[in-house]
């Protein structure tokens, strides 16, 4: 069969979607399509190049070698029309990832974002953590996240712009009758002899469970084990209430039922968080974006180091450069 002499992008972002999760009905849900439209799309864009892309069972979907072929290059198209339509301003959305709903900071940057570039779409997404978020903007399916950028593995950070936008006073969430729940502020060395949750063995924040046993070295204070992954809040307070462990959390962190939040001093505790994208993205929500991100900074003094805080040495360095 000849060469298509056209090959139309929206068939190459079907078949990119499905190949970056190899499963048909999630790939539909991220495009907002029906199963059957996205499974006919793919069909045509077989047909057209002559090729079969997907090897389909009952179990599973994975790319044939021609699959693998054109993958590259359908990402190089779809890449180069996206920088297109931004040039004159028919961006697709930018979708950026807030980490969870409880986090005041990504919000409130998204919030002012969207202010400065009413004209454009910048959609909310929620990943739970940066190390997987960070996977996932690497790899297309969303344009930006929040977090800790000094955690993230170098393989990561090699694929990736960033920008600070805080260093957040941390706290620990009590249950209500806890010893320490009395106290305004809650000392580090309080915690001595306590197990602290910090997210250990969610294998979507390790870059937070890293923070936590740097700053509880030396202080008496455990990582708590893994506990079941909790989804939503309601789940995340049940699996809390069985092991009444602290929780390791930021100020902005929403109390829950039964619960307080303290924050920690001697010394101040101070979460890094930068703004994260893919090197190389061209969009004009991703400019509003890290315009916001630094208004807002600069606006609440976020990235202020307060005296007696608490940072690594890694996240203070790259606290302080940025690209």
């Amino acid at each position: 069969m000849p060469a298509p002499a056209h090959v139309d992008p929206r068939l190459l972002r079907a078949f990119v979607t499905v190949a970056e999760d190899l499963h048909f009905t999630r790939a539909a849900a991220r495009l907002y399509v029906a199963q059957q439209a996205l499974s006919r799309d793919v069909r045509r864009l077989e047909r057209e190049l002559g090729a079969e892309l997907f090897v389909r069972t009952t179990r599973q979907v994975t790319l044939t070698a021609d699959g693998e072929r054109l993958l590259p290059y359908a990402r190089r198209v779809l890449q180069v029309q996206d920088e297109l339509l931004a040039a004159f301003g028919q961006a697709r959305p930018l979708l950026v990832d807030l980490n969870s709903p409880w986090l005041a900071t990504g919000r409130l940057v998204l919030e002012r974002a969207r202010e400065l570039a009413p004209g454009q779409e910048l959609m909310a997404r929620y990943e739970s953590g940066l190390t997987y978020a960070a996977a996932e903007v690497l790899a297309g399916r969303i344009d930006a996240s929040f977090g800790r950028f000094a955690g993230l593995p170098p393989a990561l950070r090699a694929g990736l712009g960033h920008q600070p936008v805080r260093r957040e006073p941390m706290a620990v969430v009590l249950p209500e009758d806890h010893p320490l729940a009395g106290l305004d502020e809650v000392p580090l060395s309080a915690l001595a002899g306590e197990r602290v949750y910090a997210g250990a063995g969610n294998p979507r924040t390790p870059e937070w469970t890293d923070l936590a046993h740097r700053l509880f070295e030396g202080r008496g204070i455990d990582v708590a084990p893994p506990l079941p992954l909790a989804m939503g809040e309601e789940e995340f307070r049940r699996i809390m209430d069985k092991t009444r462990h602290p929780i390791l959390a930021v100020m902005g962190f929403p109390a829950m039922a039964l619960t307080v939040v303290r924050p920690l001093v001697d010394p101040v505790p101070l979460s890094p968080v930068s703004l994260v994208w893919r090197k190389g993205l061209v969009h004009p929500a991703l400019d509003a974006l890290r315009r916001a991100a630094a208004q807002v900074a600069t606006e609440n003094d976020w990235l202020r180091a307060p005296a007696g805080g608490w940072i690594p040495a890694a996240d203070s360095a790259v606290m302080s450069a940025h690209n």
